[in-house]
């Protein structure tokens, strides 16, 4: 007969599991290199706790965690990039010239929406770097008001992301892709517009087009409204970055914002309005990086200055347009380009 603490035990019912003191159980080294792989381990021990006596339980998630932890994070760089193609490429590009110039495997953690996911994901570690563009850095994660020169705007952001958030701003890659108002080129030619200015007189019997992050960041539409007087049949549909050109050849929309770097803009004879009153600031393509993959592999800051000035506006516009009109794989176009360049 069992008496003390084990008979109280014993009588207890099985469902009143949770009043029993735990019991221990083996301590299981797991992969808990990255924040994923920390949350992952958690939930795996806690399924164990809650099911004893089943230790058979435990142990299988334990080894399908380490199956699942890959690579320790110090021994990869994991590159980001945003939701729209022009990104992709450029992080695809990034990626294979790290993994060709430092021998380090690369991680691409591609299509991560917009400014602000892929600026948390840098800062919490889920990324190592990403392709930003000057005035989006200063405008939409510093909210400060754009002035001066390209060169200027860069110094700004290079200063601030370091002491603000222990981040480093490479070398620019050497395109300015700024926002443009774009609309068909048959009404431009019919109706001889050549400025956002002239086009204002006509919005009031347009409808407007523009991505979610547009409508939102500090330099996008309601400052522009404000600035050029833009008043529009219906308030502006908010769609994919993908989807803008497609419904303005279509004639769902009559003007939207896309960016000055876009490949389908000529080739589906569409045109950009001069930004006569200068209200976009310079939007310079620079890589961002933690500081501690800079650290941990001195090899990846070399080869990121190599990427300097190496990419002019019309060489992206091209890309951009193997991929949206021709369909090809960025892997392909990246690769190409670099070996044009001799990288």
């Amino acid at each position: 007969m069992k008496t003390g603490a084990g008979a109280a035990a014993a009588a207890a019912p099985w469902g009143a599991r949770a009043s029993r003191p735990p019991r221990r159980t083996a301590e299981l080294k797991v992969c808990a290199t990255t924040a994923s792989c920390r949350r992952q381990a958690l939930r795996s021990l806690l399924a164990a706790y809650c099911r004893l006596p089943s230790a058979f339980c435990f142990l299988l998630s334990a080894f399908c965690l380490l199956l699942s932890c890959g690579l320790p994070r110090a021994e990869r760089i994991v590159v980001g990039s945003k939701n729209f193609t022009e990104q992709a490429v450029l992080g695809e590009l990034i990626a294979q010239h790290l993994e060709s110039k430092t021998g380090l495997p690369v991680e691409r953690r591609f299509y991560l929406a917009g400014s602000y996911i892929c600026h948390q994901a840098v800062l919490g570690g889920r990324i190592d770097l990403y392709p930003e563009y000057t005035g989006t850095a200063l405008t939409a994660i510093l909210k400060e008001k754009p002035q001066g020169s390209a060169a200027d705007v860069y110094n700004r952001v290079r200063e601030e992301y370091l002491n603000r958030f222990g981040l480093a701003v490479t070398a620019p890659l050497g395109f300015d892709n700024t926002f443009a108002i774009v609309i068909r080129g048959e009404d431009a030619r019919r109706l001889h517009l050549h400025t956002i200015s002239e086009a204002a007189r006509y919005t009031p019997q347009w409808r407007a087009g523009f991505g979610y992050e547009f409508m939102e960041r500090p330099d996008g539409y309601q400052s522009l409204a404000k600035t050029y007087g833009l008043k529009f049949a219906a308030p502006p549909r908010i769609m994919e970055l993908g989807l803008l050109y497609r419904a303005l050849k279509e004639k769902q929309v009559d003007l939207v914002a896309g960016s000055a770097t876009d490949g389908l803009i000529a080739a589906l004879d569409m045109v950009v309005l001069e930004d006569d009153r200068h209200y976009f600031p310079p939007y310079e393509a620079v890589p961002i990086v933690r500081q501690e993959a800079l650290a941990g592999h001195p090899a990846v800051r070399q080869a990121l200055a190599d990427l300097g000035g190496r990419i002019s506006a019309e060489e992206m516009r091209r890309m951009n347009y193997a991929v949206d009109g021709e369909h090809r794989d960025a892997k392909e176009v990246a690769r190409e380009f670099l070996k044009s360049k001799g990288l």
